[in-house]
């Protein structure tokens, strides 16, 4: 794998020497991972000179993926090893380095200047985001493995008993199965909405208990070897569902549907975000929509690209995604469908299903 993240630091070099920079700090978690194949706590990546260092607060505890990098942990407790590395770059003779300003403090930024006066900061912007939107086919492998986690956590809750069981209780397990079955941890705080707190977007669980007749709301998502996917499926507990039920749940599983088929190579992200919303203002809910209809995966659960009606740009091949239209109703109820799936070209057989639990409006 040395070679990858080595391959890596060298499309991130070229893009810095285009703006002037001999050289770059990357100083976000998620970046420094995907560039070094570890991120320690404080931990900050130096794309140097004369070498590539990763500066630690301390050693590096286990085993790295890339062996070939050099660390360099501070002899001092306590120091910031962004100030150090600035330290190291003049050092090596750097003139001017890109920071991440947007992930830098004032603070930081103020006491890097202050050891390397001398070093012109240039911004690096969103180069390292910019380089993860694209996937390799490791990278996908592990959503792959991710989704089927959470696929396989979520089909066991759905075989147990949930009448009488609180929301917050269901969620807990379901976090307690995602580690069960290999993952990492969550990819983010599971969502578990019964009844009419299914209505309520963003909700997080509480000690309501499930009742006969609720709609049952689930989002959850599987960590693997540091990658992050998810799913979201919307249930009825115990009964046959009422007739809104069906319409509310058919129409955002076509919305959903329209978004998926709508995923292509050179699609542009607002077009995706269209063909699902169309479907659900045609019924009369665009003031019940969210803010985007998708967004990318990968290291952060939260990644560019953003599916969403100002969004500019377009997809590529193998950039993972998720598709997740909902309606919520307040004091009524929800429906939310998301699934994570892989930009794919018609001739590879189009869009990657990745979470594959069924869609199906499911009475438990």
């Amino acid at each position: 794998m040395s070679e990858v993240y080595a391959a890596r630091r060298a499309r991130l070099r070229e893009r810095c020497h285009a703006g002037g920079s001999a050289g770059a700090l990357v100083s976000r978690a998620a970046n420094v991972r995907y560039l070094a194949g570890t991120a320690p706590q404080g931990a900050v990546l130096l794309l140097g000179k004369r070498e590539d260092l990763l500066v630690c607060a301390g050693a590096v505890e286990g085993g790295r993926s890339d062996d070939a990098l050099r660390v360099h942990a501070l002899s001092v407790p306590g120091g910031d090893p962004a100030v150090a590395a600035a330290d190291l770059a003049a050092a090596q003779g750097t003139e001017s380095l890109a920071v991440e300003e947007h992930h830098l403090t004032v603070a930081r930024h103020r006491a890097i200047r202050s050891v390397a006066p001398r070093l012109r900061l240039a911004d690096l912007g969103g180069a390292v985001e910019q380089l993860r939107v694209v996937k390799d086919e490791e990278e996908i492998a592990c959503l792959r493995i991710g989704a089927e986690i959470a696929d396989q956590a979520l089909g066991e809750l759905l075989e147990s008993i949930l009448v009488g069981r609180t929301e917050r209780h269901l969620a807990l397990e379901l976090e307690r199965r995602l580690v069960d079955h290999g993952a990492d941890g969550p990819a983010f705080a599971t969502a578990v909405a019964t009844g009419p707190n299914s209505g309520r977007r963003g909700h997080r669980p509480t000690d309501r208990r499930v009742e006969e007749g609720d709609f049952l709301s689930v989002c959850l998502g599987a960590v693997y070897r540091g990658y992050r996917c998810e799913i979201g499926r919307t249930f009825v507990i115990g009964t046959s569902p009422a007739d809104w039920q069906i319409e509310l749940y058919d129409l955002v599983f076509a919305a959903q549907r329209a978004g998926r088929e709508a995923l292509a190579p050179g699609a542009a992200y607002r077009d995706v975000d269209r063909a699902a919303r169309q479907v659900l203002d045609s019924a009369g809910y665009a003031d019940r929509l969210p803010d985007l209809t998708g967004h990318g995966v990968g290291l952060e659960i939260d990644e560019d690209p953003q599916l969403a009606p100002a969004a500019m740009g377009k997809l590529d091949a193998c950039v993972p995604v998720t598709v997740e239209p909902g309606v919520h109703l307040p004091g009524r109820g929800g429906v939310r469908i998301d699934d994570t799936l892989v930009v794919r070209p018609e001739a590879d057989g189009g869009p990657e299903l990745l979470t594959i639990t069924t869609k199906e409006l499911l009475a438990l």
